[in-house]
């Protein structure tokens, strides 16, 4: 089974730059998609193929957004918010459906309208499949200098944010891996992290350590949610102990063309589908001017024929 995590920046960007094209050629079977940006009426019709939409669009106008496409409408489907589009191929409805109320970890109602998380249990695997997307974040009050930030200080406020969201998302990760598990599933998280755990996932990294997403308390709060028997980095099982492969490179200047980049997509997965995983990486665009995004796929191709 072919999985693929996706920060597209923007369906509608993404499909003239050749999404279609992406999901045509690479045929995944599951996709994460970050990033959405559009509400559900402005989906370009036809734009997931054949594939089924799972889409939490959220509250926050032209910003955020995920989703699952599917080959199988899912078993089940989860989100914060209680509600969320369900599509079949071909259908052109706009209208979100409500879901089974779920328990949020103290500390997620303020970001649970935000389009951040949905999970779907796969109806043709044991797997329950997550798409998320972190906040960014900003820096800390004592690290912000006026004139050398893109953006204003604001006294520490979106590091503020960041943090309190991974403290609560630390207890409902817990939550939807016991559940799984519980049901007999695998669980798999992918999405865009908006932290580079390690110093081979940030190309420059010895500049980085005072920059957002590589935070010593957010690489902290990373090594807590990873474990081998809990989560485990499925690329960075494949590729261990090398910079990169970098799922991330500014639109800025020649950081795409040399490399420049960070690993902040993601899939970490139960033990067990870790293993059955038998390839992993990026599918990089091959020239600057061909970019779908700034971020680029992140597939696996699992072997799921071992798993219960």
């Amino acid at each position: 089974m072919r999985i693929a995590t996706f920060n597209i920046n923007g369906i509608r960007a993404a499909q003239r730059r050749g999404f279609e094209d992406w999901l045509r050629a690479r045929s995944p079977d599951v996709v994460a998609l970050q990033e959405v940006r559009a509400p559900a009426s402005a989906i370009p019709d036809g734009v997931f193929g054949e594939h089924h939409l799972t889409y939490e669009e959220g509250t926050v106008p032209g910003r955020n957004g995920v989703a699952v496409l599917t080959r199988k409408e899912p078993e089940a489907v989860r989100s914060w918010s209680g509600t969320a589009l369900l599509r079949h191929p071909g259908d052109d409805h706009v209208e979100a459906i409500d879901l089974e109320a779920a328990p949020l970890a103290r500390g997620l109602k303020e970001f649970a309208d935000q389009g951040r998380y949905v999970e779907v249990d796969l109806a043709d695997a044991p797997i329950t499949v997550a798409s998320l997307y972190l906040p960014k974040g900003g820096l800390p009050e004592h690290l912000q200098k006026p004139g050398r930030m893109r953006e204003a200080p604001d006294g520490g406020a979106r590091y503020q944010r960041k943090i309190r969201f991974l403290d609560a998302f630390a207890r409902q990760l817990a939550r939807s891996r016991r559940t799984a598990r519980a049901a007999g599933r695998e669980f798999l998280l992918m999405g865009d992290l908006n932290i580079a755990h390690t110093r081979h996932d940030v190309r420059n990294w010895r500049r980085s350590n005072q920059a957002e997403g590589f935070l010593p308390e957010e690489r902290e709060w990373f090594s807590s949610i990873v474990s081998p028997r809990t989560l485990v980095d499925v690329v960075r099982r494949h590729h261990s102990d090398v910079d990169g492969p970098y799922s991330w490179w500014s639109w800025m200047g020649q950081s795409f063309a040399n490399d420049v980049g960070w690993r902040i997509d993601y899939h970490l997965a139960t033990p067990a589908l870790a293993r059955a995983s038998i390839s992993a990486g990026t599918d990089r665009d091959p020239a600057p001017d061909r970019r779908i995004s700034d971020h680029a796929p992140v597939v696996v191709d699992y072997d799921l024929d071992g798993l219960p």
